[in-house]
């Protein structure tokens, strides 16, 4: 597990926003997720992306070395403050203004504004408790083809515990199950960083 994490190196803007998370409180993606995440983009060739969850921005900047030169990544966050940490992040990675859409917001009133079908990957990075939401939202906005990706799909820990009953916990084995069983999803779950749960949509 720890050599998977090691396996693809950080450079000095990622371990920036990484130090970044952590000084504002922020769990950001681990550097395994992050590569994987990279991949995904890289194999779908993608060129329209939605995150949710800017957060520092060490996700975006992953995503982004995945899509193609022309890509543009929308990322929605509650927080003003993360996000202006976020675009200087992307603008020192190398990123013009132009390859990101930062929209402040809740995440469930913006989805509905986003185009049907017109995104190549969604990365959940977000309070579980939506997890559901965001992976209907995903459905209608991926293109035949798209991935979705949610982050935290471990649970810390705890989702193989039976007995964990939690809130949190119970919404994120019920959604990954959903989605398993879903004739709309082919899955995996990835055992990187705290589980990357990745689907495509069919």
């Amino acid at each position: 597990m720890q050599f998977a994490e090691s396996y693809v190196g950080e450079d000095l803007v990622l371990r920036t926003a990484r130090s970044l998370a952590r000084e504002v409180g922020l769990d950001a993606v681990t550097p395994g997720a992050g590569a994987a995440l990279r991949l995904l983009a890289a194999a779908g060739n993608a060129r329209a992306v939605v995150e949710i969850g800017t957060g520092t921005g060490v996700s975006g900047v992953w995503l982004l070395r995945g899509m193609r030169v022309d890509g543009v990544l929308t990322t929605i966050d509650l927080e003003v403050e993360h996000q202006r940490i976020a675009r200087r992040i992307f603008v020192e990675a190398g990123f013009p203004p132009g390859r990101t859409r930062i929209i402040t917001g809740r995440a469930l009133d913006v989805l509905p504004r986003l185009a049907d079908g017109a995104y190549d990957l969604v990365f959940v990075d977000a309070e579980p408790t939506g997890f559901a939401a965001y992976s209907d939202a995903a459905l209608r906005l991926l293109r035949p083809g798209g991935v979705l990706a949610l982050n935290g799909a471990f649970a810390g820990g705890r989702i193989g515990d039976p007995t964990a009953r939690d809130a949190e916990t119970v919404t994120i084995r019920e959604t990954i199950k959903a989605i398993r069983e879903s004739e709309h999803w082919t899955a995996a779950l990835l055992p990187v960083g705290d589980g990357l749960l990745a689907a495509v949509k069919c």
